[in-house]
């Protein structure tokens, strides 16, 4: 039996995780996400294996999970933003528009490293001003990939083809899956 680790600090993750019905601990990563070159999928799943294997590193009798969500339009990609200003242009740039969200999910223990990459289509309505500034002033998207959360309540969002749960920052399914390759014992 060994000790699930989330490597994160994200509340909807940890969220998340908890609906898997498994015991677990925070380990916050100290990874240092750089990803010059790389496409939307191959960051998320580099970023979200950097994650776990730092805190494997401290924790190498454990089971340790990262994830990481980026929010992809085209060729661009969008972290978190930088500000306020950042979180309008990543929103106006989204409004209308079709983008994909990807979270790279990785596990690593002594036995080895397993992960996955879930990609979900989003596609947002035509944002108006006013609610872009509201949103923004509301605080909620300066720490989200993409500038928003899917799960905030505002009226982003006209359709979504895929995972939600991908949306908001863990594929509760396929995270579950993966743990189960590990064989499901964790105490």
């Amino acid at each position: 039996m060994k000790r699930l680790i989330l490597a994160s600090n994200s509340p909807r993750r940890r969220e998340l995780l908890a609906t898997l019905g498994y015991p677990f601990e925070i380990a916050p990563s100290r990874f240092e996400e750089r990803a010059e070159g790389l496409s939307a999928r191959e960051t998320a799943l580099a970023f979200a294996c950097g994650k776990a294997n730092e805190v494997f590193s401290r924790h190498p009798g454990a089971l340790v999970l990262g994830a990481d969500t980026v929010v992809a339009l085209g060729d661009e990609i969008f972290g978190k933003p930088k500000d306020g200003a950042d979180a309008e242009r990543m929103l106006r740039a989204l409004s209308g528009k079709t983008h994909s969200v990807f979270t790279g999910v990785c596990l690593v223990s002594a036995e080895g490293e397993r992960s996955t990459v879930v990609e979900t289509r989003v596609t947002f309505r035509k944002l108006e001003e006013e609610l872009i500034e509201r949103y923004v002033k509301s605080g909620l998207p300066l720490d989200k990939a993409g500038a928003y959360g899917i799960q905030d309540g505002y009226p982003l969002a006209e359709k979504t083809e895929g995972s939600v749960t991908n949306v908001v920052g863990l594929p509760v399914e396929e995270t579950a899956a993966l743990i189960k390759a590990f064989g499901g014992e964790i105490c």
